[in-house]
């Protein structure tokens, strides 16, 4: 492996009209800059299944409910997990949809704490029985609707 890393060579053209310098500097410049901004590209948290696969890191796969994506990936970017979403195709079209999330190997350790907040988020809002907004709203609207309006006389009187 040592040896391998060892050997690696680079091409490099450079086309000129006068070779000097300043134009080997300046090609060597544009190279590192290159160089520089490829590695820049690796993208952290949400991307697509070929970015993620393209990382030669290895992918494993977990589902979820489309109800809890969304905390999911708030959870997950938190802890820097790389991952990607694909809806689940297989799943019938009267059912609710489930998705599967792509994730990179060695990120497991990380996932397991996300899937462990995750989970105790999903089981403290499902534990709660919050009446709708829309209930109250209605509520509201009912009492607002019972309340007298006040009548406003108008009367006219002369003055002499």
């Amino acid at each position: 492996m040592q040896e391998e890393v060892e050997n690696r060579t680079v091409n490099l053209a450079i086309t000129t009209t006068k070779l000097s310098a300043r134009a080997i500097i300046a090609g060597i410049k544009k190279y590192l800059d290159h160089r520089k901004n490829k590695k820049i590209q690796h993208t952290q948290g949400k991307q697509s299944v070929k970015e993620l696969i393209g990382q030669d890191a290895g992918v494993s796969t977990i589902d979820i409910a489309k109800t809890g994506l969304r905390d999911f990936q708030r959870v997950a970017r938190k802890y820097n997990v790389d991952f990607a979403v694909e809806k689940d195709k297989t799943v019938p079209k009267g059912d609710p949809p489930r998705y599967v999330i792509f994730f990179k190997s060695r990120d497991a350790d990380a996932l397991k704490h996300v899937m462990k907040e995750y989970s105790a988020k999903e089981l403290k809002r499902k534990g709660k029985n919050r009446p709708s907004v829309l209930k109250k709203l209605r509520h509201f609207k009912e009492i607002v609707a019972a309340i007298p309006r006040k009548i406003k006389e108008k009367t006219m009187e002369k003055e002499r």
